[in-house]
């Protein structure tokens, strides 16, 4: 019996369940709490997982510009290639390749990229080739060829289409190619066509047509659409780590992300030789997903934005001499990089950034209401640096609210230290991350009941449960995490905003798992942690409705853990209860306060179910799916029993 139909039949059992053993849930109707944010439930990108590049950046050519150290990396050439270092177009990508005419007429001057893990195409869908070129001799033409190296018919070639370069200065040409097959590990070649004669070539590109949006230089259509399916109300990016960089010269630099992508600087990923075990020596950063489509996407999406800049501290887990970090009294070009990015994302298209905006397509301003200074740091070495940051964006944009960090563990020494720090500094929000097994999440239920409520604002900006030995995206991890996430939806007046990490993973490319939506180069699949975050993404309600067993907040005890919110524009009242335990909890939920003989007419019920280790895969989408049934309301006191082991939705219709 597969997952889905078991799920439907223990709903349907449920009237026949004992009332007698019944745990009651008293919902306050009459009293709405607290406000629920609507940054509440986000989501946070990092360039980890090849996220960004062979990821949700939707360009097909690796090493595009002829950058990465080994200028050919990623590149097969035959007959006649030189690279050159420098004299290409663009000042800071200057290297570009000539294709010269080869030494035999039964030779062939070519050049053949790999892509990330291949270069996936779909029969009948458009590919937008480009690149620039340049010709001594104007009629030059070149190939653009889509193969399969591995086709088992009379040809590799998929689809093909010619350009003839007509000039002797740096010039985009583009064609359209659309494939007769499906491959999911092709590759793309570009020829030294006849009449013969040299051609420099520099950033070669492959793009699909279907782009989200349809922007030319934009996303992977299908990841960026799981993204806006959580409806997520927050946005965090760029990271994460790689904000710090393995060394300070390598950290994200925004300044570098945004004008032409041809003219954006390749950058090393901090990910690239992070593990000895899971290793890729050609993890690099195009940056052609930059500050400005993290801006756009966050507005396509419906999230608030949230950058993370660097606090002038590279890595702390991999730099532990001062010396790799800048001096407190040298932290004024990191300072004003804070301060340009807000102009650039909130400015006028007459100042200086905000022209550089408006130049990309957005002359207004993007809105931003929050910036996170600094990632996962601690120690003094953090506090004196974000202090000056601190002191100077509250004088430029009081407006701004600041995010800070209480470090990388959930508790202990370091989060113990910062907490007073960041409220004594006053930032806006502190920045919790915890990646914590099973035990920890069952133990979490009442974390934040017993948080000052005045002060800095929660921001669990990376969490996820690490199964103690099974750290894969499995069924029971997700279950221990939607229990988790009762106590930040109850404590709404403490936690403003929270955000799974991380977010994607390529199946042939990840350093790092769980993650919450794994793909290959065709294909794309929501995991259960991914479901989890989407429900309570759908049913975010806007104020906090008290939902109490015994007079107590639902937590833990026995493995249940509860709470409710109610949903203003429709009236809807919505209890989230998840079961832990393997037996299944009779329920009786109790409507408190509402008007004599007003009454919900129905419950909507979904529920997400499934065994254990259960995982989606690529090939298996759908083991674990949330189920939605419908069931009559007769009176304020209604019964139902909550299957083991399930995470459940029960939203109650506005009343008659």
């Amino acid at each position: 019996m597969n997952t889905a139909l078991k799920t439907a039949l223990l709903i349907a059992c449920a009237a026949s369940a004992s009332q007698a053993s019944a745990l009651q849930l008293d919902l306050d109707t009459r009293h709405p709490g607290a406000e629920i944010p609507s940054t509440m439930y986000g989501i946070f990108f990092e360039d980890i997982n090849y996220g960004a590049d062979g990821g949700l950046y939707a360009e097909k050519v690796k090493n595009r510009s002829f950058e990465f150290p080994a200028g050919l990396t990623g590149w097969s050439v035959a007959g006649d290639v030189v690279l050159h270092d420098t004299g290409g177009p663009f000042e800071r990508n200057p290297r570009y390749v000539t294709l010269q005419p080869a030494v035999h007429p039964e030779l062939h001057t070519m050049l053949e990229n790999e892509g990330f893990f291949g270069i996936a195409f779909e029969a009948g869908k458009e590919y937008r080739f480009s690149l620039w070129a340049r010709t001594d001799a104007p009629g030059a033409k070149l190939k653009a060829e889509l193969v399969d190296p591995a086709a088992n018919g009379e040809t590799q070639i998929m689809a093909a289409g010619d350009i003839t370069v007509d000039s002797r200065d740096w010039k985009r040409y583009e064609i359209m190619l659309r494939p007769d097959a499906t491959v999911d590990k092709g590759r793309l070649r570009v020829f030294l066509c006849k009449p013969e004669a040299a051609v420099d070539v520099e950033h070669i590109s492959l793009m699909p047509a279907d782009t989200w949006k349809g922007r030319p230089d934009g996303m992977r259509a299908d990841l960026a659409q799981r993204l806006a399916d959580l409806r997520p109300g927050v946005f965090r990016f760029p990271g994460g780590c790689i904000v710090e960089g393995r060394t300070l010269d390598t950290r994200y630099n925004w300044k570098n992300t945004v004008g032409p992508v041809e003219n954006r600087p390749l950058n090393e990923n901090r990910w690239q030789s992070t593990f000895h075990h899971r290793f890729f020596p050609d993890y690099y950063q195009t940056y052609g997903l930059g500050f400005y489509e993290f801006f756009e996407l966050s507005e396509d999406i419906g999230a608030e934005p949230l950058p993370i800049i660097n606090v002038g501290l590279s890595c702390q887990y991999q730099n532990h001499a001062d010396s790799c970090h800048i001096p407190v009294d040298s932290l004024g070009d990191y300072i004003q990089d804070a301060l340009d990015l807000i102009e650039f994302a909130n400015g006028p298209a007459t100042s200086t950034w905000g022209a550089v905006r408006a130049s990309m397509g957005h002359p207004e301003p993007f809105g931003l209401k929050f910036l996170g200074v600094g990632n996962e740091q601690w120690g003094p070495e953090y506090v004196s640096r974000l202090e000056p940051f601190v002191k100077a964006i509250r004088a430029a944009y009081p407006d701004i609210k600041i995010v800070g960090s209480s470090g990388p563990d959930s508790e202990g020494d370091k989060f113990d230290y910062l907490w007073p720090e960041m409220r004594r500094i006053g930032v806006d929000l502190v920045d919790e991350h915890f990646y914590r097994p099973e035990e920890w999440f069952l133990s979490q239920g009442a974390r934040y009941d017993d948080y000052p409520r005045r002060g800095p604002k929660v921001f669990a900006g990376e969490y996820a449960c690490h199964g103690r030995g099974y750290k894969r995206n499995h069924f029971n991890a997700a279950l221990l995490e939607a229990a988790f996430m009762t106590g930040l939806e109850r404590n709404a007046d403490v936690v403003d905003m929270a955000t799974y990490a991380p977010l994607f993973a390529h199946v042939e490319g990840w350093q790092w798992r769980p993650d919450l939506i794994w793909f290959d180069n065709l294909r794309s699949v929501p995991t259960s942690s991914y479901y989890v975050q989407q429900l309570y993404g759908l049913n975010r309600g806007t104020r906090v409705l008290r939902l109490t067993s015994a007079g107590k907040p639902v937590t833990g005890t026995d493995g249940l853990f509860a709470s409710a919110v109610l949903d203003e524009p429709s009236g809807d009242y919505i209890v989230k209860a998840v079961n832990t335990t393997g037996s299944p909890a009779p329920l009786d939920i109790a409507l408190k306060g509402l008007r004599k003989g007003k009454t919900p007419a129905e419950v909507v019920i979904t529920t997400l179910h499934a065994g254990a280790r259960d995982e989606n895969s690529l090939d298996r989408p759908d083991v674990v799916k949330p189920v939605t049934t419908t069931a009559t309301v007769a009176s304020a006191d209604w019964h139902t029993e909550l299957p083991a082991n399930t995470f459940a939705i029960y939203r109650f219709t506005s009343a008659k």
